[in-house]
């Protein structure tokens, strides 16, 4: 059985992610085909998104922006376009810098775009909280539960409940 030393699948001992960066967007070569290429297809390709039916979905809702326009699935994107993006639960803000298609490794996607998102906003749960399937609550509950919600100074240990 002969072994194939030059295939694209065997890895070698000096095997890195640059290797295939270099190899995914080669900029000196002149029939460069990627110098832009399909927001959805880049959304996937820098694991901004799980698959491309997803960021396909992303860009038809009208949650994806490219360079302040609402973008359809089809969108060019090139390395100095600006995407914004509303994805899961989170408002994604970064700026292309390498154009990618297929769709590569997490440490070599991290060096394909500059993120300018917001910082994620914890949401403050409150120390009451309803416990399911015990149906509505008591007045005095409901009044113990907006107390704490609103965080007023009061207690629910009030001398004059009885």
């Amino acid at each position: 059985m002969r072994r194939c030393v030059n295939s694209k699948w065997s890895r070698s001992p000096g095997f890195s992610s640059h290797a295939i960066l270099d190899r995914v967007t080669d900029n000196a070569a002149p029939d460069e085909k990627l110098i832009e290429t399909r927001v959805d297809r880049w959304l996937c390709a820098v694991r901004l998104v799980k698959t491309r039916p997803l960021a396909t979905q992303l860009c038809e809702g009208g949650h994806v922006r490219v360079n302040g326009l609402s973008a359809k699935p089809s969108t060019k994107v090139r390395a100095g376009s600006r995407v914004e993006a509303y994805i899961a639960d989170r408002e994604r803000v970064v700026e292309v810098t390498r154009v990618i298609e297929n769709r590569v490794g997490a440490p070599v996607a991290v060096t394909c775009f500059v993120d300018h998102s917001p910082p994620v906003v914890e949401k403050v749960h409150p120390d009451i909280m309803p416990i399911r399937g015990e149906g509505r609550p008591s007045k005095r509950g409901r009044r113990d539960f907006e107390r704490v919600r609103r965080g007023s100074p009061g207690s629910s240990d009030s001398p004059n409940r009885g």
